[in-house]
């Protein structure tokens, strides 16, 4: 019971600390940013809200301005089933991403960042 307690408090000062430090979005042309958004609704990132690598991963959405669909692996019992049925595993941070007819589901935070910043950067 107080470990759950601690892991609470825990997620919820990482949360609090992310939204206070949070960095700025990246700023780009209309046209560019259009792009990026069409682009983003091909992703949908399954995460639970307190997971400081989730958290790792929001942030970078954010500082590379892409709305990605956020789907809570946690609490909603259809997004769990959802990421355990095709993604293969429940484990988060899960990038969805749907492209030329196929779906990938590319874990690991690291990894995730990696993919949007060279996907996003330069866009």
């Amino acid at each position: 019971m107080i470990v759950k307690a601690l892991r609470v408090g825990l997620g919820q000062l990482i949360v609090f600390i992310d939204f206070i430090t949070r960095p700025g979005k990246q700023k780009r042309p209309t046209a560019a940013q259009a792009q990026v958004e069409q682009d983003a609704k091909s992703l949908t990132l399954y995460q639970f809200h307190a997971c400081p690598f989730c958290v790792k991963t929001r942030r970078a959405l954010h500082r590379l301005n892409v709305p990605v669909a956020l789907r809570d692996a946690k609490n909603n019992e259809q997004d769990r089933q959802t990421l355990l049925e095709q993604g293969g595993k429940i484990k988060v941070p899960c990038l969805r991403i749907e492209e030329n007819g196929q779906t990938t589901w590319m874990y690991e935070s690291k990894v995730i960042i990696d993919y949007l910043n060279q996907r996003f950067s330069a866009a």
